[in-house]
């Protein structure tokens, strides 16, 4: 007789249905009957066998036949939600228009297009590790499938088919993970070297940084004396106003003494009775002449005073621009030496991220194959065990067809020995 068994499970979101095959075996009398084997592959990649026997002396008899089915190495693939999308903001993609260099733009952008291509390729190599991943669960689902149908009381069902048929896909997924370690090996040199140059990008930005904070310093220094020749010439300026008023109220204190002792001199003319001289014409004369001293002089005073002050608005309104444009340039130090910083911190923390994704990667990967290596020598040892059972039974088979064989030789004997008998 012989029995067969079904096996269903679900991995990954695959589901296989497997159908073992039959046997059986009769033996009767001095007969003996031989197991037959049975086997059958279904379309989801599903294999199943069994094999039965029997031994009879006089008596009929059988043992029991094994089927089984297993999933034929499917592995589900990635699911689609398993890495979720890299989103990019795009502002952080625009080169910065900070008018100094147009060199400085060109690599900018092409060190954020690396890093938009390192994003890209860290995703992929994310997605490989969880796909390594769920091979390694569906792995360890059938060494635990393995492990259950290899338990006591089936030690007489032939294996070997399954065994190295699973045996071979494994050593097939031994080899592609040992390609994909070399890749994923390729892959992290590659990211080594990035890493490396991005580091000596940062070596160069501080080296820039450090070259614009002496600028900013000199420039500093320059507007240090600017503001202090500005300083001097607002005192000159106010000296020179101040010595102008004085001027002035010194001409206007000197025209009214004229006038006063012009006056004073009229007076005195007056009272003269006694000479005969044309003294309104001589008074008329002087206060002429005084008159026309000072207003030469006064329009001399203006004339220079107007000279002094055009001047001097000229010098501040110069001082003054420079001043203003130097502090334009200073706030555009600033505010580039600012941006300078943040993309310095912000190309530190990525390089961190991606040195100690990479480490985990690289970690999980290793711990997958060694897993991927235990489980298939385990598989390996089972095969061997099985092997072993296979031939103790054979040899168990051999011994009683020798015995079977000695019972027939008795049986011969004593037959002719009864028949002589009764011959006699």
């Amino acid at each position: 007789g012989g029995f067969s068994s079904r096996s269903l499970y679900s991995l990954g979101g695959n589901k296989s249905i497997s159908l073992g095959g039959f046997g059986g075996g009769v033996g009767v009398s001095r007969g003996f009957g031989v197991g037959g084997y049975g086997a059958g592959i279904l379309p989801g990649g599903c294999y199943g066998g069994g094999v039965g026997g029997g031994i009879g002396g006089g008596i009929s008899g059988g043992l029991g036949g094994f089927g089984g089915g297993f999933d034929g190495g499917c592995f589900p693939p990635c699911p689609p939600g398993g890495i979720q999308e890299v989103t990019i903001n795009q502002s952080l993609l625009t080169p910065l228009h900070l008018e100094i260099d147009p060199e400085i733009q060109k690599v900018r952008t092409q060190e954020r297009e690396q890093m938009k291509q390192l994003n890209d390729k860290f995703a992929s190599f994310i997605d490989k590790v969880r796909f390594l991943e769920q091979q390694n669960r569906v792995l360890e689902t059938k060494w635990k499938l393995l492990q259950e149908q290899g338990s006591p009381g089936t030690g007489g069902r032939n294996l070997d088919p399954f065994f190295e048929t699973y045996i071979s896909g494994l050593r097939k997924q031994m080899d592609c993970l040992s390609s994909e370690k070399g890749q994923l090996q390729t892959e992290l040199k590659s990211f080594q070297d990035m890493v490396e140059d991005f580091k000596s990008k940062y070596e160069e930005e501080i080296n820039k940084r450090t070259a614009a904070e002496n600028d900013f310093v000199v420039l500093k220094k320059d507007v240090d004396g600017v503001y202090m020749s500005k300083v001097e010439l607002q005192a000159k300026l106010d000296s020179q106003a101040d010595e102008i008023n004085f001027l002035r109220c010194l001409y206007e204190a000197e025209l009214s003494q004229v006038q006063k002792s012009v006056s004073d001199t009229s007076v005195i003319v007056s009272m003269d009775n006694n000479r005969c001289l044309d003294l309104d014409s001589i008074i008329a004369e002087v206060k002429a002449q005084y008159e026309e001293i000072a207003n030469r002089s006064r329009v001399e005073a203006e004339t220079w005073y107007r000279c002094k002050y055009e001047e001097l608005q000229a010098k501040a309104g110069k001082h003054g621009d420079s001043l203003k444009d130097t502090k334009v340039e200073i706030s555009e130090l600033n505010r580039v030496i600012q941006r300078i910083r943040a993309e310095i911190e912000s190309v530190k923390k990525q390089c961190g991220t991606v040195q100690s994704s990479i480490a985990d990667a690289e970690q999980r990967g290793d711990l997958a194959l060694k897993d991927a290596q235990t489980k298939l020598n385990g598989l390996e040892e089972a095969l061997q065990k099985t092997k072993t059972e296979l031939a103790r039974q054979l040899r168990d088979y051999q011994e009683l067809m020798n015995v079977k064989l000695a019972l027939d030789v008795e049986i011969a004997t004593y037959r002719k020995l009864l028949e002589g008998e009764e011959c006699r």
